[in-house]
């Protein structure tokens, strides 16, 4: 029959697009409609929803017929027999725990047909809840098609006949995720009614979607933000009027590190994401769609350029094929503003739903009209979202609108439904597109090059290269450690060293990962970060092997997580007697700190300068320690490298390692950024006070309680010192955060009696006073606006990149000017890739005498390190104009009366991602007090 429709088309020049869509519909399930009503009477419509559902949408083109009825089922609760109220009503937000109340009980009506499971724990020890509603027959059959579906993602060692069997008898699994960020508050009450709909309704195409399809969602991705959220509401903008009256905000914490970028943790650094990741790997549905809300008034994503090449052909066919049916249907239904393309690109790896894409599945998203609450408000449209274009049929209407949560509920429930329908039409289709995407992942990998990667062994820092080989398996990705040599034209590797062969299924993700960003196109911009390449950014070297026998080395798969192991020896081979000491090699580890404060009452020297002992060499900055179990069991267990000797050398320069007293400051206005760097802290079990605006007004006296202050990067439209000073603006009535009986959420992490204004210039000239009483500020890229604005890093200057300069987190190359610095101890190489996104351009001297400033004076600034610049610093991803940052410092030590502020233009703790940068800061804690011992000194030799 395909043959002769083939035939057909081609005599009458019928386009390929149509051909396509005959083929599918010709093998599809037969097409069933909303339209058609059930012939049991067990399942009647809900009067009161009905009314409700009218009033409560603004307007009749905001509502379709798939959700202006609601039915109802003798047994089994409404949302609103649990909760009080319809979905959609009016200041109306659900809680968590309300919501999985709702879950539950929707199981206990229907066991046959929903199933809950708690997926994982949050930070703040919540529930993370994924609900399952499908047919009785499929639920009873949920395990093995679990199992079917993880043989198809990984379908090595199948026969054909396996392969088609599996095909022919595997349910596709829509995964749908809602709430990943908490100021889009509708997705996750839409999807309570949706799980009702899908459970009750004996709509054909309803049980249509029950039969053909599994349906999991996660009804809340973000549980501890979502709940802050709810509080905020509840406490301030349920209040708000939108008619040109005052806006109450965003609460300022979601999670407890990060708010909205927990939709860009490329490594999974962030516990409760991990915990979604783990669930995605344990499953692996074909499909996750993630709904979100900001675009008006339904954006479909569509996978637009820039692409990501690695990714699989056939999914840049099933995302617009998806994207314009749900166009296609909710024009149909009426509803204008719905369109895709022109918003978000498929080159970035790191959103959370990406995680089906990276692993052959499909990554959906909806970009839904914000509400921001539950109030009805005036919405003003205007621009390119009113304008008609061929993926914009029936635009947005332009002009005043009343917009309100009923109708992004109506919106996301109709696009999902769509969605479903789809799937439910052609299931074979999809599981197959997942099989094919998974074989094309291992062929890919045996036939074309590159067909691995090398991390060698042997390098300055053995847990640098164990974390990228376990957050690599962290993403079910295949790492082998080679236990002979290896051999390739690419050069000569010892055993020990991993490889990450690309005829894996998850080849292409590792190949992402891996390599060097090279931006398709300049002209075009990114949605998130333009490069994340790992050996950079951990700074490690990875080789990339186009030489195929890689694939046949001699190597054992890892099954766990490396640990790296400790090496404490000694000169003769045996550790030495009681009063020995024991050296720590500065190698560039970042457990360096953590053994610092792990012995934080044993007194600790570092050598000023590299020194030897017999033919073993010892970079500065490497510990000297008084030896113990204790120390030793610290060293080994934090994978450092020692010697033990039987005293210290007596020709080696050395510095006291004080712990300092640390406090972290924060805004208000954006507690993200800081969050990354907490996350870092605590990790690696660096304590600090988080501190204010309410703690550095007049009279603080910072100096006597803290040794280093550390600001991290603030994100605005137009980053500098003043809105770090000022914050944000004061409104009407102060907006406390804090903890109390009503809204339990609030107050956590930090509190204040109003989140309003900031600083002030009594702030600023605390912080001024902490420095010139000998306190050492530390400010991580825009953060380094502030001191240089106010005056506190004398005789540095900071500029904004001028216009036409475009950098979304390029790597460029640095150059270490001063590699004597305790900021660049553990840093052996001349130059260093780091990470770049626009931080202040920084003068530190007449730019033409650059070299000059990276002296060793007491009085003035010194370069530590700068950009190399030009097209040649570029080293992955996308900068334009990059002469802008050519020979401009990177790291700045400014002294200023006793103190001294230490300036990144980069941000070294950039999420968790930047690891080979975090080594700077972590020196800079540790030798706080010694910056001015930075001089140049002889490298020495020391008798055993």
């Amino acid at each position: 029959m395909f043959e002769g429709l083939i035939a057909m088309t081609k005599k009458m020049r019928v386009p390929c697009l149509l051909l396509v869509v005959a083929l599918f519909l010709s093998s599809a399930v037969p097409e069933v409609t909303h339209a058609q009503k059930p012939a049991a009477a067990a399942v009647q419509d809900d009067g009161d929803f009905a009314e409700f559902v009218k009033k409560a949408t603004t307007k009749p083109e905001f509502l379709s017929p798939l959700v202006d009825h609601l039915p109802k089922k003798a047994g089994v609760p409404t949302p609103k027999d649990v909760l009080g109220y319809h979905i959609g009503t009016e200041k109306k937000l659900t809680y968590v725990a309300d919501q999985q109340r709702y879950f539950r009980a929707l199981e206990k009506a229907l066991p046959g047909r929903v199933k809950t499971e708690v997926a994982g724990k949050t930070e703040e020890g919540r529930d993370i809840m994924v609900l399952f509603v499908t047919s009785e027959a499929n639920l009873k059959n949920l395990e093995v098609n679990r199992q079917n579906t993880r043989k198809i993602a990984d379908p090595r060692g199948l026969t054909d006949a396996q392969v088609q069997q599996l095909i022919a008898t595997t349910k596709p699994h829509y995964h749908i995720s809602a709430g990943l960020h908490s100021q889009e508050t509708n997705p996750p009450e839409a999807v309570i009614e949706l799980a009702y709909r899908l459970a009750v309704s004996e709509e054909p195409y309803i049980k249509q979607i029950r039969d053909n399809v599994i349906v999991s969602i996660t009804g809340v991705t973000d549980v501890d933000g979502r709940d802050r959220y709810v509080d905020w509401y509840y406490a301030y903008k349920i209040d708000e009027q939108y008619d040109g009256g005052e806006n109450y905000g965003d609460v300022p914490y979601w999670g407890k590190y990060v708010f909205h970028d927990n939709n860009r943790d490329i490594n999974y650094g962030v516990d409760s994401l991990r915990v979604h990741l783990n669930w995605y790997l344990n499953w692996v549905p074909p499909i996750w769609h993630d709904l979100h809300e900001a675009q008006t008034l339904l954006y479909t994503f569509s996978g637009q350029p820039p692409q990501n090449a690695n990714l699989d052909p056939i999914l840049y066919t099933e995302l617009p094929f998806f994207a314009t049916y749900e166009v296609n249907k909710l024009t149909s239904y009426g509803m204008p503003g719905v369109w895709h393309f022109g918003f978000v690109d498929m080159w970035s790896p790191g959103y959370l739903g990406f995680a089906a894409a990276n692993h052959n599945g499909m990554l959906r998203m909806y970009e839904i009209f914000n509400q921001g609450g539950a109030n009805t408000k005036k919405a003003r449209l205007s621009g390119a979202q009113t304008q008609r274009q061929w993926f914009r049929p029936n635009p947005a209407p332009a002009g005043e609108v009343d917009w309100s949560i009923r109708n992004s509920i109506n919106y996301a429930e109709t696009g999902v439904l769509t969605a479903l329908e789809l799937t439910s039409k052609f299931p074979t289709m999809v599981v197959e597109n997942f099989y094919k995407k998974s074989a094309n992942a291992v062929k890919r990998g045996a036939d074309k090059p590159p067909h691995g990667f090398v991390i060698p062994a042997g390098q300055r820092d053995q847990s640098q290269v164990d974390r990228v080989a376990n957050l690599l398996r962290r993403q079910a990705i295949e790492v082998h450690r080679a236990t002979a040599e290896i051999k390739v034209k690419e050069g000569t590797f010892p055993a020990g060293s991993y490889i990450v062969k690309l005829n894996q299924p998850y080849g292409p993700l590792a190949k992402t990962l891996l390599e060097k960003q090279t931006y398709p196109d300049p002209a075009l911009t990114t949605y998130d970060d333009s490069a994340w390449s790992m050996g950079m950014a951990n700074n490690i070297e990875v080789k990339t092997i186009e030489d195929k026998t890689i694939l046949d080395a001699a190597a054992t798969l890892l099954k766990e997580d490396v640990t790296t192991p400790g090496l404490l020896s000694n000169p003769n081979g045996a550790i030495g007697a009681s009063g020995s000491v024991y050296i720590v090699s500065h190698n560039g580890s970042l457990n360096l700190i953590t053994l610092r404060y792990h012995l934080k009452d044993t007194p600790i020297k570092a050598a000023k300068a590299a020194f030897k002992v017999g033919d073993r060499e010892f970079p500065a900055g490497s510990l000297l320690i008084p030896s113990s179990d204790r120390a030793r069991r610290e060293i080994e267990a934090l994978g450092l490298q020692a010697l033990a000797v039987q005293s210290a050398p007596s020709d080696v320069q050395t510095i006291d390692v004080d712990l300092p007293r640390v406090a972290m400051y924060t805004t208000w206005m954006n507690t993200e950024k800081v969050g990354w760097v907490r996350l870092a802290f605590d990790r690696w079990e660096i304590p600090y006070d988080l501190i204010h605006k309410d703690h550095v007004q007049a009279g603080a006296n910072l100096r006597s309680k803290y040794d280093v202050i550390v600001v991290p990067p603030h994100a605005t439209q137009n980053p500098n010192g003043k809105s770090i000073v000022y914050e944000q603006a004061k409104l009407s009535k102060p907006l406390p955060y804090k903890k109390n009986d009503k809204f339990k959420s609030l107050g956590m992490y930090s509190e204040t009696d109003d989140v309003r204004g900031g600083m002030g210039l009594a702030g600023a000239a605390e912080f001024q006073k902490f420095v010139e009483d000998g306190g050492v500020l530390l400010t991580l890229g825009t953060a380094s606006f502030f001191p240089a604005e106010f005056g506190i890093a004398q005789g540095v200057d900071a500029q904004a990149p001028a216009q036409g300069f475009y950098a979304p987190g390029p790597y460029v190359n640095s150059e270490i000017l001063i590699p004597t610095h305790p900021t660049m101890f553990g840093y052996a190489q001349k130059t260093l890739p780091v990470r770049y996104a626009g931080g202040p351009l920084l003068r530190a001297g007449p730019p033409q005498d650059a070299e000059q400033f990276a002296g060793t004076s007491p009085d003035r600034p010194q370069v530590i390190a700068r950009f190399t610049g030009g097209e040649a610093g570029v080293l992955s991803g996308l900068m334009r104009n990059p002469d802008q940052i050519r020979n401009r410092p990177m790291v700045v030590d400014a002294p200023s009366g006793k103190g001294r502020v230490i300036m990144f233009a980069n941000n070294p703790i950039y999420r968790w991602q930047t690891f080979g940068e975090h080594g700077m800061v972590f020196n800079a804690l540790m030798f706080w007090n010694d910056m001015g011992a930075a001089g140049a000194a002889k490298p020495s030799t020391a008798a055993q």
